[in-house]
This record gives C-alpha cells, structure tokens and sequence, in this order.
C-alpha cells in the first residue's frame, strides 16, 4: 500500500484539541429571602418560621454533580465500528475543572479512510441554566433537526466541508439531559477519493455515540 502525505486539513485536525470554548455557565445566586412580616402589636417577634426549615431559593438540586469518564462512555464496540483502528481506550482532553467539563477523543487513519470521535460532556449548576445554553448552541447550528427520544432534548446537524479539493463531513449531536450536556461530533474523509462519507452514514453514527453517552450519565448523578 502506497504511503499518501495527510492534508493540511488532518494535520490540523490531529492537533491536541482545545478545551472547549464558552462552556462555562454563569453562576448566580439565588434571590435573598424575603423580609421577616412585622409583628402585630407586641414589640417581640414570633419565631414563625426557623431559618434552617426555609429553604433557599439558590439551593435547587442538580441531578447530576459531576461529567462521567468520558472514555468509558462509548463501548469498544461502537468505537470500532465508527472508528476503525483506533484505540477503544481513547485520549481524555485536559480540562480546567474536570467534575463539569470532560472530553474523549477517538481518531484513527485506516488506509485512505480516516474517522473522529469526540464525546463531551458538561455539567450545569441548573436546568434552567443548561437549557439555555443549549438552545444557544442550536441557534448556531441551523440545517440540523431534532432527535426523538433522546434525553430531554436532542438535536443533530451534519455538514460538508471542502478545503483543497478535500471533502469532510461532520455530524454533531448535542443532547440535554435534565442539568446536563452532551455533545458528539463524528466526521470522516476518503483521502484516496477525496469524498466524504453519506449523510445518513455520518449522522447514524453520531446518533449512536450519543446514545451511550446519555446512557453513561447515570454515574454522574448527585
């Protein structure tokens, strides 16, 4: 088999990835309690109700505390198949806070044919907080539509991409789970041919990933 020069495009691609960019949510602070009611005509004010039996506003549950292993998130198996010649065990991306914010990758180059994974996952303060923040992101990625049946709420998007004749398709599947975010993107190129990989085979795929990884947030519940 003859040895063939990566493009500018997988070299680029091959690079330590970036912690993601302009996932952290903005912590606020719930509003302060409301102002104890005056007393009626006695100067004493009645213990009506203690301050540790009223609950604080900012004080909501999450459902999930901390991002799972996201190496551990996709089965050797899956890995295989959308990844063929990569290693199932994966490469973890380094991460300021790892307990809100953790990335896998897989990629490998078989033949001509060359195949990326990344799984992420993002841990919210709130639900309220984490919708919004995914409804931002769809806004960003029109073309795309909604996944039924997926967490509370999911989405997927493929594109095509071409840079020196060299075509790259990518899908990206973000999915909600009550105060949780879970983002796939899965792409592919033929270096032999120069064309990408379908649609549907790309977009399955990241389906697929996205799956397991909403099935593996159960370790990160609080």
């Amino acid at each position: 088999m003859r040895s063939l020069p990566l493009p500018l495009a997988l070299t680029a691609r091959l690079s330590p990835v970036a912690v993601l960019a302009c996932v952290g949510w903005a912590l606020t602070s719930g509003p302060a309690a409301p102002p104890a009611a005056a007393g009626h005509q006695t100067a004493r004010k009645a213990p009506a109700v203690s301050a540790s039996a009223a609950p604080s506003a900012g004080a909501a549950a999450q459902t999930y505390a901390t991002a799972p292993a996201p190496c551990a998130a996709v089965p050797a198996a899956t890995v295989k198949s959308l990844v063929p010649g990569a290693k199932p065990a994966g490469k973890e991306i380094p991460s300021t806070d790892t307990d809100l914010r953790r990335t896998c990758s897989w990629n490998a180059l078989q033949g001509y044919d060359y195949r990326w994974l990344d799984v992420s996952f993002e841990i919210g303060k709130s639900e309220q907080e984490t919708t919004k923040e995914y409804e931002q992101r769809v806004a960003e990625k029109s073309g795309g539509g909604a996944v039924p049946g997926l967490g509370d709420s999911a989405y997927s998007v493929v594109n095509l991409t071409t840079e020196d004749k060299q075509q790259t398709r990518e899908g990206v599947v973000l999915v909600r789970v009550a105060n949780a975010l879970v983002i796939v993107t899965y792409n592919g190129s033929d270096f032999e041919t120069k064309k990408a990989p379908g649609t549907d085979e790309i977009n399955k795929g990241a389906i697929k990933a996205a799956k397991s990884a909403v099935a593996a947030l159960g370790g990160g519940q609080g």
